[in-house]
């Protein structure tokens, strides 16, 4: 039995990974910890709110004392921090809350572990896992290969480097004092319960609502991209398999030019508009309830300082150690996530309701 402690469980990857780990793993005890700041939603685990062995705490990472009491009274013996702020528009704006929560929140999740595991010796094994992102590795031209683990880190926006800051002090406590830690980078995710500010929810509900679809520059930056699905296993794969100290890359394997994928999901909701008639009258707004094209909402705007070009990574050693094999093609994963927003219009309303601002997309 494992006896998890998740960090950044409401919000979009974490509450697709608690979701998934309780659904493959129900026998094992999980506390979810999340600030619920604007893009963590507690009503992501309401299948989960009262169910025996799941516990929801509303709190931050960086309040040691919650993180350590939490740990000793739940004999917490896996932690996975999914926590993060990840927006790179919101880290130019607004960089202080990047280096709150993804550094010092990371460094005192890191000192509670080492306090309560190791000096205390609370329970017999453990292990902390912490969720990071290719950004770290900086920027690829289009003929580069992949980054593997080996690259060397080359963050370009604050959020990048707050992460990158995240990742070795992850490195350090397992160096120094000997924290049983593995680490995993991601490319971009998309699928269910993903906060509107993001590439692709923000497109579909932009397209439903008739509002532009404001893409940075030429819209040739080109994103790795995986269905959270895929990663939820990937995490998983790594906490049964991993190997303490190593660091994986978990990707989809599928890159496309944002201007590319965007047109992708375009056609998508005009073949949807086009099976079922009832969409027009509940979204007025969008063009295929007029008999226009969905493609005809997109404009170009100033590029972002900073504009990472192209991200992709290298997923050859999880697949070798790990077993781990993508399952969604892009197509279908982007198929099956706008079927999703069309079916929870309630979700995502509410969502939107007081927070949501149109912004270019990433």
């Amino acid at each position: 039995m494992t006896r998890l402690l998740v960090t950044g469980g409401a919000g979009f990857i974490g509450s697709n990974f608690v979701r998934h780990w309780s659904d493959r793993h129900p026998q094992d005890p999980l506390v979810v910890l999340d600030a619920l700041t604007y893009a963590g939603n507690q009503q992501n685990l309401a299948a989960l709110l009262g169910r025996t062995g799941f516990r929801f705490v509303r709190g931050h990472l960086a309040d040691q004392p919650l993180v350590e009491m939490l740990l000793r009274a739940e004999s917490i013996d896996t932690v996975v921090n999914i926590a993060a702020e990840s927006h790179v528009d919101r880290s130019i704006t607004g960089p202080d809350e990047f280096v709150r929560t993804n550094i010092v929140g990371t460094h005192t999740l890191l000192k509670a572990a080492r306090r309560v595991w190791i000096e205390e010796k609370r329970v017999p094994r453990h292990r902390f896992h912490h969720v990071s992102t290719d950004e770290v590795y900086g920027s690829l031209g289009a003929a580069d290969p992949p980054f593997s683990e080996t690259a060397p880190y080359a963050p370009n926006s604050p959020y990048s480097a707050s992460k990158a800051a995240a990742d070795h002090l992850v490195r350090a406590y397992r160096r120094t004092y000997g924290l049983s830690a593995t680490t995993s980078l991601c490319s971009n995710n998309y699928g269910p319960c993903q906060f509107p500010e993001k590439l692709i929810p923000l497109c579909i509900v932009n397209i439903l609502a008739g509002e532009p679809l404001p893409i940075y520059g030429d819209g040739r930056h080109v994103r790795a991209w995986m269905h959270v699905a895929d990663h939820c296993r990937g995490l998983e794969l790594v906490l049964q398999r991993g190997e303490p100290g190593e660091t994986y890359n978990l990707g989809g394997g599928t890159e496309a030019e944002n201007i590319e994928l965007v047109r992708r999901l375009c056609g998508l909701v005009d073949t949807a508009f086009a099976k079922s008639p009832s969409l027009a009258a509940r979204f007025p707004r969008a063009p295929a309830a007029g008999g226009r094209r969905s493609d005809s909402l997109i404009v170009f705007v100033q590029d972002r300082a900073g504009h990472d070009r192209r991200y992709a990574i290298d997923c050859a050693k999880a697949r070798r150690d790990l077993g781990y094999e993508a399952r969604y093609a892009l197509h279908d994963g982007l198929a099956d996530t706008v079927a999703w927003y069309l079916d929870h219009e309630p979700w995502w309303r509410a969502v939107l309701d007081g927070t949501y601002r149109a912004a270019p997309a990433p």
